[in-house]
């Protein structure tokens, strides 16, 4: 077993499957991007267990707490987790995460942005350690997002050939 997966497997956390995507909905892009030792990953958000989007849904200040986005933003590392197992075979190749993108979908009001964000960086930091995984980062207020999802990353890292 690989040095990711054995923590994965001792902090009791599971990939998601491959993401469903949900009926007429079209997807053109890359989910991870590898370009050298560069990989792109595009904007994930909160998958269960069943590949499917999970639960709660709605606006951070409004109908969510800063705990339910947190929660929803450690399965959207998770997910983003899983996406690049598939792409790159071996979470072991991860040599350095390098940017988090944020997203939080906002009431009006609410700044607490970061808190929620906390939930992704502080899982990647859980898995890969300080050396590999501290990044830079941005966590942002949206008006909304798609399916108003509570949460959307993206992210950038760095792999070893």
């Amino acid at each position: 077993m690989s040095e990711i997966d054995s923590r994965l497997a001792a902090l009791g956390l599971i990939l998601p499957p491959p993401f469903t995507v949900p009926s007429g909905l079209r997807l053109p892009f890359d989910f991870v991007q590898v370009d050298g030792s560069r990989v792109f990953v595009s904007g994930h958000g909160p998958q269960g267990p069943d590949g499917l989007m999970a639960p709660p849904f709605g606006k951070l200040g409004e109908e969510l707490t800063v705990e339910q986005g947190y929660q929803a933003a450690r399965l959207v590392a998770l997910s983003m987790l899983a996406s690049l197992r598939r792409s790159l075979g071996d979470l072991d190749r991860i040599r350095r995460w390098h940017r988090v993108f944020g997203m939080v979908n906002s009431a009006p009001g609410f700044t607490q942005q970061p808190q929620v964000i906390n939930g992704c960086s502080d899982l990647i930091l859980e898995v890969f350690g300080p050396e590999r995984g501290a990044h830079t980062r941005s966590a942002v207020g949206m008006a909304e997002l798609p399916f108003h999802t509570p949460v959307e990353i993206e992210a950038e890292l760095s792999i070893h050939p």
